[in-house]
């Protein structure tokens, strides 16, 4: 690591420790020859995801993006900002332990509307029209029926509700 004072490649780790939240470790140096100490930081790098959107136009994945949408979902709902971050942290964590690096806007799409449905029905519900561009009282019902049928038998998707 080179000094950031005076250029030189030689230094020692004096101490090093795991950062709050885990993502990274933080490591004190000193500089063999000008003897200062440093900080630096050690991140995992990820592969960026791209997000293939429906007319198939490719962006950069935001989870920005990805987290404000929820939010709005879950707009005057008993649904902590604690409970969102959780949710969107499993979300960018399954995207991101998928072997492609690009995935499909559906894809990200049916991965919120899975943990909406677990967090909150009516967020679950507002999240769906929007996403699947509800055209009719019809289909809005025909959702509205699948979630029943998934809260009376305790699944989702044939999957146990946790």
């Amino acid at each position: 690591m080179k000094c950031a004072y005076c250029g030189c490649t030689q230094s020692r780790v004096v101490d090093s420790r795991q950062s709050e939240d885990g993502t990274s470790i933080r490591r004190r140096r000193e500089c063999e020859n000008c003897g200062r100490r440093f900080t630096t930081y050690e991140h995992i790098e990820l592969v960026p995801l791209m997000v293939i959107k429906k007319d198939q136009t490719r962006e950069a994945f935001d989870v920005e993006k990805l987290r404000s949408g929820i939010v709005k979902a879950c707009e005057k709902r008993p649904v902590s900002l604690g409970r969102i971050d959780e949710l969107v942290r499993e979300i960018e964590r399954k995207l991101n332990n998928q072997s492609d690096s690009e995935i499909t806007s559906e894809n990200i799409g049916e991965l919120v509307m899975e943990g909406l449905k677990q967090l909150d029905e009516v967020a679950y519900v507002r999240f769906a029209s929007v996403y699947r561009q509800f055209t009719d009282i019809e289909t809005f019902r025909d959702e509205l029926n699948k979630l029943l049928a998934d809260l009376k038998t305790g699944t989702t998707d044939g999957k146990p509700v946790r």
